[in-house]
């Protein structure tokens, strides 16, 4: 049993009035969580949400608090749909201190975005690649601000996998037989080699960008692969065991990379929850920062040539921006 990494509580009575935030997926779990403490302490949060509906009920009950939260829609398997996003986002808000990239989808069955890309590479990178591009300008502007890139554990490999690849030349499984597990590994390893990157290229800038492992968080993430219900029922006796938690436990992280003030010292580094799914004993207490057992997050060539492609793949550059 590990311990659950938790914030300095003394990082959560800070004052973030006229202070402005984007989480992507905020309408449920650690994305939520994540929402509901930074309105808490002040904060406009926007919760980017798929489901504009239930983002809209998720946080009717943040009405009380100091801040304030609106809902606007994002689809991130739809570049189309992150660049209407960022239009209206910008027209509406002339500040950002914080982009939180929370959204995600897992071991979904074989599948394509409205773009044509494997859909975990296409939502959990591609479209946030687009979206944090697209809003560096904004980010930049409102320095200091900060970015973080939700990755998970599995981007270090999983124990019968123990070595997660980047494979640009076939991101889609074209050349692979498809294995859903395999391409979520994938994507989650594309965030961690981006995020380092683009930490690098804003040296100097005021923004700081981390990636980070929420932690095993019972929530609807694993429908593709178990019943929800076994895992946040059946199982939740044994969490303490098997490091599950809960939504606000699971938000730590990137709350501390928001809001710690030694941050952004160890800016385009790893922080990561506790993990028994680490493939290495010594790497499950987590840690933050902690360095990434994987080491193709280290591959500077690897991650230039990322970047690159993922430049081309969503047109960004090619006079293709937001819509006016």
């Amino acid at each position: 049993m590990y311990r659950t990494l938790r914030c300095d509580p003394k990082l959560f009575e800070k004052d973030l009035t006229g202070r402005t935030y984007i989480v992507t997926g905020g309408n449920s779990g650690a994305g939520l969580a994540t929402v509901a403490q930074l309105v808490r302490q002040g904060a406009h949060v926007v919760a980017a949400c798929r489901r504009v509906a239930a983002g809209m009920e998720a946080v009717q009950g943040l009405a009380s608090e100091r801040g304030s939260a609106e809902v606007m829609a994002l689809d991130l398997g739809s570049l189309s749909s992150v660049r209407r996003f960022v239009a209206e986002f910008e027209a509406k808000h002339g500040r950002l201190h914080g982009l939180v990239n929370n959204a995600g989808v897992m071991s979904t069955p074989r599948g394509r975005t409205q773009d044509g890309f494997e859909t975990q590479f296409g939502t959990n990178h591609l479209g946030h690649f687009l979206l944090t591009e697209l809003l560096l300008d904004r980010l930049k502007a409102s320095a200091p601000s900060r970015i973080v890139c939700v990755s998970s554990v599995a981007h270090a490999g999983l124990r019968n996998d123990p070595v997660a690849e980047l494979h640009l030349d076939d991101l889609n499984f074209e050349k692979r037989p498809y294995e859903p597990t395999r391409a979520y590994v994938q994507s989650k390893l594309a965030i961690v080699v981006y995020a380092r990157h683009l930490a690098r290229r804003l040296e100097g800038t005021g923004v700081s960008v981390f990636s980070v492992h929420p932690g095993w968080i019972r929530s609807n993430l694993v429908k593709h692969m178990m019943p929800s219900w076994i895992q946040n029922v059946v199982l939740r006796p044994f969490s303490g065991v098997l490091g599950m938690m809960s939504a606000e436990d699971g938000a730590q992280t990137q709350l501390h990379c928001l809001l710690d003030d030694h941050a952004p010292g160890h800016s385009g580094e790893f922080y990561s929850q506790n993990s028994i799914l680490y493939s290495k004993r010594e790497n499950r207490p987590g840690g933050w920062p902690m360095r990434s057992p994987n080491p193709s997050v280290y591959d500077d060539e690897l991650a230039e040539e990322l970047y690159q492609l993922s430049r081309r793949l969503v047109r960004y550059g090619e006079g293709v921006g937001v819509p006016s």
